[in-house]
């Protein structure tokens, strides 16, 4: 059995009264009123609009900067018939991107070509070799998506070569702005878009959003590219909030009533036979489209995202799916290498960081090894290897600390950065890494508040399981797609026993079934992946509290609610953090 790990759970701010009452009827119960409340839904037409998303949610693409001038460059180069590259990164957002602005913009020209760089010989974003690559194709214009907001030496480069650039990007600009012909990104600080957080692929939907709007394509033809709209928003793990959780609606319902070829050889290969939702999106589509940047290229994955036919797909999709068990393999050989490296060096044992290096490597995976780390240690992590004669890192990051910032600090010792809050992407000198691991140790422990050392769980509301029933379960559905900023409820219930059937199956899986302590009200089947440490409790009798997010368990046919086990701890240790007085504990006996 695994060991227990020790969690905070911290209560989310609990709905006010009055406005839980304004949305309770026959159709909302209690529970689900203060849910909805929680996510600043407070009236009945906010939930209406919350609850039926619409594509007319969408903003009007030119309320973002410099999007005219994005769409009369496209129209110009159709009328001249002048070569398109369109250029992505290679992840998951970068190629979802290219096969959505590629395959659109195929409807107007054939002298149009795509672009994704390698990831060792080019590394992250615009290269110089691809900007190369270009003009040796006569290409006139370049689409870059997911990257560029940064390339300012590259932008001026392509510029030198007689090539236009319209810049595609959601991370955060630097001091100054590339010399492009349009730079399309809602973080720009004068941009007045108003939702910011669109993925790269999001950003690409808009300047095809644009296009239609100017040369009158009904927005229903838009349709069949919001699947890879909704796999890239899961994927790159921005909000499922406002914009992006319409076009996640609409790219999920195509994703399971009508996948494009690639997408449906990716379900076959992992054997999905359910309704795919964000969590699946993320544990089953996104590894596999990875894994060909990561083993052999990116190119291969917006060639299986473009397959016309099931045939090419699932031709494509055999290698595909085979350099995602071959990056499986390495994934684990560099975790096991990476944690004997942690426990036999002192420095990094007992820090609040962990900074790892081994030249041997693989550069594809280190980014999900500092995650599994992560899993072990749980503190920010980056993981180094040997690229090019430089130090090449992945960086991940805690709950609530933004690990982007920490390295920031250390950014004299580095070459070059980018990423966001909870991931990011760094290359130093070889010969600076000593320096760089007790630098950021050092700004970790001077910025790291001393509670997000502990994981945390996020608790929404306190119910009994006599709250639970068919009708919340349907509410929640309708709730759905859930994501970051409008995650799966996660419910408290205290004092409960299991009935006495308790068990280990599987992989050290607890199977329980639950009900009120001293009460013969209903009881609910219960799973806790990787929980059977907590088994001796619950057989023990003693009441327990629990967190869980509750789902539909479908079988022979049958469907019955289950509880999600997140976590457990017995009643007299059960202590939980108010985060509206964070330095509050309410602890029950």
């Amino acid at each position: 059995m695994r060991a227990v790990r020790t969690k905070r759970w911290r209560l989310k701010p609990q709905a006010e009264d009055a406005a839980v009452n304004g949305l309770v009827n026959d159709k909302c119960p209690p529970v689900a009123a203060r849910l909805l409340v929680q996510r600043g839904i407070a009236v009945p037409s906010e939930a209406s609009v919350y609850f039926r998303p619409s594509l007319e949610q969408l903003h009007d693409p030119f309320l973002m900067a410099d999007m005219q001038a994005a769409v009369e460059r496209i129209e110009r180069a159709l009328g001249d018939n002048e070569r398109i590259m369109v250029y992505g990164d290679y992840d998951v957002d970068g190629t979802t991107a290219v096969a959505l602005v590629y395959s659109f913009l195929l409807r107007f020209t054939g002298n149009i070509t795509f672009y994704i760089p390698d990831r060792y010989a080019e590394g992250y974003g615009i290269s110089f070799q691809g900007i190369d690559h270009a003009a040796q194709e006569n290409v006139g214009l370049i689409i870059a998506l997911d990257c560029g907001i940064k390339s300012i030496d590259k932008v001026d480069y392509a510029a030198e070569r007689g090539i236009d650039m319209i810049i595609c990007d959601h991370h955060r600009p630097g001091d100054s702005l590339p010399r492009a012909v349009a730079v399309l990104d809602p973080k720009r600080d004068d941009c007045p878009y108003p939702y910011k957080e669109l993925s790269g692929c999001g950003i690409g939907f808009k300047l095809v959003q644009g296009f239609a709007q100017r040369n009158g394509i009904e927005p229903n033809e838009l349709e069949p590219l919001l699947d890879l709209v909704a796999v890239s928003t899961a994927c790159d793990i921005v909000p499922v909030t406002g914009e992006n959780r319409v076009l996640t609606h609409f790219g999920l319902k195509r994703v399971n009533l009508e996948p494009r070829p690639g997408i449906k050889a990716m379900m076959q290969m992992a054997n999905v036979k359910k309704r795919l939702g964000v969590t699946e999106l993320v544990f089953t589509i996104g590894p596999r489209i990875n894994a060909a940047g990561r083993i052999e290229h990116g190119r291969q994955a917006v060639e299986l995202l473009l397959a016309k036919d099931q045939g090419q797909a699932d031709h494509i999709g055999l290698r595909v799916d085979g350099n995602n068990t071959a990056r499986q393999e390495l994934d684990k050989d560099i975790t096991r290498s990476a944690l004997d490296r942690i426990e036999h060096d002192p420095f990094v044992r007992d820090a609040w960081s962990t900074v790892v290096f081994d030249e041997s490597w693989h550069k594809g995976v280190i980014g999900i090894v500092a995650s599994r780390l992560i899993e072990q240690y749980y503190r920010p992590t980056i993981v180094l290897t040997e690229s090019q004669g430089k130090a090449v890192g992945s960086a991940r990051s805690v709950k609530g600390f933004d690990v982007y910032e920490a390295i920031n600090a250390c950014s004299d010792l580095l070459e070059q950065f980018g990423g966001h809050m909870y991931a990011a992407g760094l290359t130093m000198p070889l010969g600076n890494i000593e320096a760089f691991r007790h630098r950021f140790d050092e700004v970790v422990r001077a910025t790291l508040d001393p509670a997000l050392r502990t994981p945390e769980e996020e608790v929404d509301v306190e119910v009994r399981l006599t709250e639970i029933d068919d009708r919340l379960a349907r509410i929640l559905h309708y709730m759905a797609p859930f994501g970051p900023g409008n995650m799966k409820p996660v419910f408290l219930t205290r004092n409960v026993v299991d009935t006495g059937g308790a068990r280990i199956v599987g992989d050290d899986h607890l199977k329980m079934t639950l009900r009120m302590a001293g009460t013969q009200g209903p009881s609910f089947d219960a799973i806790g992946f990787r929980m059977g440490g907590h088994f001796d409790r619950v057989k023990s009798g003693e009441p327990f509290s629990v967190l869980y997010t509750l789902e539909e368990n479908e079988w022979n046919g049958r469907r019955t609610l289950q509880l999600n086990i997140k976590d457990m701890r017995s009643e007299v240790r059960n202590v939980l953090v108010d985060e509206a007085d964070p330095q509050s504990a309410i602890a029950t006996t």
